[in-house]
């Protein structure tokens, strides 16, 4: 038990994650769309296939379709008895004739293996096969591939362009997915500006472009939802309070940017006890330690379940790389995807030394140097936007843990955070 007053213990980016996955409810609702449109959408029903992929034996190679016994010698001549394009359909092969083939062409009645153009020599109406094929050499078979009736893609996957052209080698139109998430996002702080309507020259004393409206849209973009964006609430609470509300009743998601802090003027915290719950607060990460986490009531009728809410710090590296480490994760799992969320680490060298680790779980902006190590960015502070731009990834360092020149370090690409 806590003492009077006293806060509770930050919890370890491996808790806070446990938490916001187990809060997670997937959307339910299912549309039926074109495969052309399902890129990055989550599939809602396992899909099986209606035919065998090949969907008949047919050849991987250009070359000559023969009887591997005609050929044993390893130097035959063959007569040349049949040419067979892709599309077409050849005549049943005659023992000691060849049919010259190609690539994906079905191989015709009584031919047991091809031989590649580049082992045989043609000359008039025949041909030499210099090689002895094995039986089925360069066939590939009926069904090899995919099964007609087995499971080709399974309920929670994340459509990719792997996922879509394997739908569609089955014939496979239209998807049935779950619907886009529905995320409002808004920003605290009087210091906020948009470019475009202030310009540099007249901005006021302490006042800051609004850069996390840019890159937070642009990540939510990057996973397909469907964003409403309430743009720059006045930092009261009366004001953060009435957007809470606005935003919760047609939205899955709220995200906000800043104001989750203990000063004063962070209202984000007491609107959201306000006008829901929240189940977590303040994580022992750097950057990123004040992040929020709850749910704001709907004021609608029925049983609709509450709007989810997230507030991520205003500093922007913070508010970025806290959406990459958790929200990340927490919108996949609400879209619908039922496999690992949490991004993939690789093991690779640190070309630097970090004599003093932080006693927060530290996320390092690191890129790969020319003799594949890592090096550090020099300013590792939470508003330094540059080393985003300048970094491949994240180093994801344990508290207290200092990095040796050689060490191996747990690396995570941008590449795995951002789709």
């Amino acid at each position: 038990m806590n003492a009077p007053g006293q806060r509770p213990p930050m919890l370890t980016v491996r808790e806070a994650l446990d938490v916001l996955l187990a809060a997670a409810r997937p959307v339910t609702d299912i549309e039926t769309i074109p495969t052309l449109d399902a890129n990055g959408r989550v599939l809602a029903e396992d899909q099986l296939a209606t035919i065998d992929v090949p969907s008949a034996d047919n050849t991987q190679m250009d070359g000559y379709a023969v009887r591997a016994a005609d050929c044993a010698s390893g130097e035959a001549t063959l007569r040349v008895a049949q040419r067979i394009p892709a599309g077409h359909v050849g005549q049943p092969l005659e023992p000691g004739t060849a049919a010259r083939i190609f690539t994906g062409a079905l191989i015709p009645p009584g031919a047991d293996a091809v031989v590649m153009q580049e082992q045989c020599e043609a000359a008039g109406d025949n041909v030499t096969v210099r090689h002895a094929p094995a039986d089925g050499e360069w066939i590939r078979r009926k069904g090899e591939d995919i099964g007609n009736g087995s499971v080709i893609l399974t309920a929670g996957t994340r459509l990719r362009s792997q996922e879509l052209g394997l739908a569609a080698s089955v014939g496979l139109a239209t998807l049935p997915v779950h619907r886009r998430l529905r995320v409002a996002v808004f920003f605290t702080g009087d210091e906020l500006a948009m470019p475009g309507e202030v310009a540099a020259q007249d901005l006021a004393p302490g006042a800051i472009y609004n850069s996390n409206r840019f890159t937070l849209r642009a990540l939510l973009e990057n996973f397909g939802c469907e964003i409403t964006d309430f743009g720059i609430v006045p930092d009261t609470l009366a004001a953060t309070r009435a957007t809470l509300r606005d935003a919760a009743q047609a939205h899955d998601l709220i995200i906000t940017s800043g104001g989750v802090s203990v000063g004063e003027e962070d209202h984000i915290k007491p609107a959201v006890e306000a006008e829901g719950r929240l189940s977590m607060w303040q994580i022992a990460v750097k950057p990123g330690k004040p992040l929020a986490f709850g749910e704001v009531r709907r004021e609608v009728g029925g049983n609709e379940a509450d709007a989810f809410f997230i507030g991520l710090p205003g500093n922007p590296v913070s508010s970025f790389v806290t959406f990459l480490l958790f929200v990340r994760p927490f919108l996949l799992r609400l879209q619908g995807v039922r496999g690992p969320v949490e991004p993939r680490g690789y093991l690779v060298r640190a070309d630097f030394d970090l004599p003093k680790g932080d006693r927060r779980n530290e996320f390092l902006r690191a890129r790969f140097n020319a003799d594949g190590g890592l090096e550090l960015f020099a300013n590792q502070g939470s508003g330094v936007l540059t080393s985003t731009v300048w970094g491949d990834g994240l180093i994801d360092n344990p508290p207290g843990n200092a990095i040796a020149a050689g060490d191996l370090v747990r690396f995570i690409p941008f590449a795995e955070l951002q789709h």
